[in-house]
């Protein structure tokens, strides 16, 4: 009996990269990347536990005039090939990774989150949680890496001028406080609480998940005897972080739901400590 005989094995295929060829427009790209991709993370807290969340990346990188394209894959591989969950170590070993993989001189990688925080009612002390919306930004080129840390709290307001105008009563508002701090040079280490509570400290009243009635007479007491005005929000939060050493680099926004208007009142800081 005749055996068959196998099949002629096909010749490899050759694949164009097409993102590898020259681009005579001599135009260079200053961010390149992938936007909104998810991926699960693992944040220590404060009291030495650990929270396990899903966080949405932004990667970019610097694209050279002479480059057509750039591989928007090897992004998705860098998240993927690490651990199933990544850490705050592993996303600062993700930049010079990045750089390498895609041949660039400069990168961005943003990891937006929500963050819960335990928290106990001012009179009851019932236990809710809180959440907060976080970003770690790193950054790596020429002159080094930086990491920076951005919170968004809820707070509460309460207006001077109306307590001040007003018989009886003062209108209040929601408002947020947004901390974006980059780190000094250095082994520096902020706790994303820590920010929570500077913001929360500057605030007419901080917010609670669940309140009961004699809470609720709280808050609504503590504000009123600790009036704010958009503008005291930031000034306050930005002495704070005056003081603080380990930030080099700070954005300070507050942005008040007004009450009785169909706008917001907002007011920002900004100040390079190193300058």
């Amino acid at each position: 009996m005749v055996k068959p005989s196998k099949p002629a094995k096909k010749p490899l295929v050759s694949i164009a990269d097409v993102q590898g060829l020259e681009d005579t427009r001599r135009i260079d790209i200053d961010k390149v990347g992938i936007k909104g991709i998810r991926h699960p993370v693992r944040v220590k807290d404060r009291s030495g536990g650990e929270q396990h969340t899903i966080a949405t990346f932004d990667m970019t990188v610097c694209l050279p005039h002479n480059f057509k394209g750039t591989h928007m894959s090897r992004f998705v591989e860098i998240l993927n090939h690490r651990e199933k969950e990544i850490t705050v170590e592993s996303f600062q070993e993700m930049l010079p990774e990045m750089l390498k993989r895609l041949n660039s001189e400069h990168g961005v990688i943003e990891m937006r989150f929500p963050y819960f925080v335990n928290k106990k009612a001012p009179v009851s002390k019932v236990e809710s949680l809180m959440d907060y919306d976080v970003t770690f930004i790193g950054e790596s080129g020429k002159t080094g890496t930086t990491m920076t840390l951005k919170v968004v709290v809820p707070v509460t307001s309460l207006c001077p001028c109306s307590k001040e105008i007003s018989d009886y009563g003062a209108h209040n508002q929601r408002s947020h406080v947004t901390l974006t701090a980059k780190l000094a040079p250095g082994p520096h280490f902020v706790w994303i609480e820590e920010l929570i509570d500077l913001a929360e400290d500057v605030a007419s009243c901080e917010l609670y998940g669940l309140l009961k009635r004699p809470d609720e007479k709280f808050v609504t007491e503590r504000a009123y005897d600790n009036p704010k005005f958009v503008e005291d929000l930031v000034r306050d939060a930005a002495h704070r972080l005056n003081k603080d050493s380990r930030i080099a680099h700070y954005v300070v926004e507050s942005e008040n739901f007004e009450s009785i208007h169909n706008h917001s009142a907002y007011a920002m800081i900004e100040k390079n400590k190193g300058a």
